[in-house]
């Protein structure tokens, strides 16, 4: 692959990432815009119960500096708090509060999370308490409110919010000890829909041109002139469509294993982009599968390639150390110690395509996890143990151990076998075995 289209590779990739997060995230405010916005047009948090044996449940506002203002538009807020007996809502500068709250004591609002509990999902509100021998007189008495409201039942404090110290406060409208109420804060946002609905057009805009860039350079990179493949192409005799190519190029450096990982830093930068196109590649060709019943070649034969890039970088690394020629940087066939290719299917299963990557796969995937770690393994898999048992053993004697070779390889055949199947490569389903 020429530079020009790892470049290309690389800003598709990029502008697909970025384009999925928008997406995510103007799904996520058209989401809250409809899930949380109430019929008189405020986005509303779900409702609280503040419980406490104290005069005042206090809670801290800061608004520094005039970033609130960025919109151009004062911004009302909402506090609606329900009591059995006539509540008392005030917001007020918070020095003017404390004053106000000398030597008496009242419960500061120190977090509020949102968690599970008894299978519902309800706030949890931590206090700091601080304790008072006085008792305060009735909050309406006072004139330093910047906004307050009073009454009995559902009591409504709306406040167009600016900058400053501020401190919010819940109290029985008399004065007296002990809060039970339910409250609820919410914001007018009427530019939250139309913000999603643009943020949501930005990500598909973005995901067609970066899926375009990686079509495009799938297109050109067409794998494999037919002599290249013919290194590749045998047909598998386990009736698997998978060819895998892996050759011990002997001699080996014995130490040069120690300073692979900084030598293939340029390939794990652009890889992960590679990888990146590939998840996309999938879920497009997933639709397609469903609706058609084929693969699209172009992106058959992307896909085919990352995979072979990945191997021949695996078998340069630590997941089998079998060259010291260093991976090139393309996704053709050929010219490497180790290769793979993936027959073309004429036709799939849109009904397979359904459950053979996440369903039909879960044997494979856990002897995949024991080969590549997890399953009770933990970061290290059967797979790293043997080749660093194979280093190891080169580094002291020269000599790779060739039945550790065999196994190694065998189980990264078996490992990209199973990325053929959940890549929807094939329907043949992997056989359970090491060999060809």
């Amino acid at each position: 692959m020429s530079a020009g289209k790892v470049v290309s590779l690389i800003l598709g990739s990029l502008i697909l990432i970025v384009g999925i997060a928008l997406l995510f995230g103007g799904g996520v405010l058209i989401g809250v815009d409809q899930g949380f916005t109430d019929e008189e047009g405020f986005l509303t948090s779900p409702s609280a119960e503040l419980e406490r044996d104290t005069y005042a449940v206090v809670g801290e506002v800061v608004l520094e500096g005039d970033w609130i203002w960025w919109y151009r538009h004062p911004t009302t807020a909402r506090i609606r708090m329900t009591g059995d007996v006539p509540v008392f809502v005030g917001i007020a500068p918070r020095a003017d509060l404390e004053a106000y709250l000398l030597d008496v004591s009242y419960s500061e609002i120190e977090e509020i999370d949102f968690e599970e509990h008894r299978r519902e999902r309800v706030w949890t509100t931590e206090y700091d308490d601080h304790i008072g021998p006085n008792a305060p007189a009735p909050p309406g008495d006072r004139t330093f409110w910047a906004a307050s409201v009073q009454g009995e039942g559902t009591q409504d404090l709306v406040w167009e919010i600016e900058p400053g110290d501020w401190a919010l406060v819940v109290m029985n409208a008399d004065g007296s000890r002990g809060i039970d109420v339910t409250g609820s804060v919410g914001a007018e946002a009427p530019w939250l829909l139309a913000v999603g609905i643009g943020v949501l057009a930005a990500g598909v805009v973005l995901v067609a041109i970066g899926l375009a860039l990686v079509l495009l350079v799938a297109r050109r990179s067409r794998i494999a002139e037919p002599r290249e493949a013919a290194e590749v192409q045998p047909a598998a005799p386990s009736g698997f469509p998978l060819t895998f190519k892996a050759e011990l190029t002997e001699p080996l450096l014995p130490a040069l294993w120690l300073v692979k990982w900084f030598l293939l830093i340029p390939h794990f930068v652009v890889l992960p982009f590679l990888w990146c196109g590939f998840a996309v590649s999938w879920v497009v060709s997933l639709f397609a599968i469903l609706f058609s019943g084929r693969y699209p070649r172009g992106l058959f034969d992307y896909n085919v390639g990352v995979m072979r890039w990945s191997w021949r970088v695996a078998f340069y690394s630590y997941e089998a150390l079998g060259t010291d020629e260093y991976p090139p940087f393309t996704l053709k066939a050929g010219g490497y110690p180790a290769d793979l290719d993936v027959r073309y299917p004429e036709r799939l299963s849109p009904g397979l395509a359904l459950v053979k990557w996440w369903l039909l796969a879960i044997p494979h995937y856990i002897v995949v996890g024991v080969f590549q770690g997890g399953a009770g393994f933990e970061k290290f898999g059967l797979l790293f143990i043997l080749t660093l048992f194979a280093a190891v053993t080169l580094l002291f004697t020269g000599r790779y151990p060739r039945d550790i070779f065999r196994l190694v390889v065998g189980m990264n055949r078996w490992t990209f076998r199973v990325f053929a199947y959940v890549a929807l490569m094939t329907d043949v389903y992997p056989p359970f075995r090491l060999e060809e």
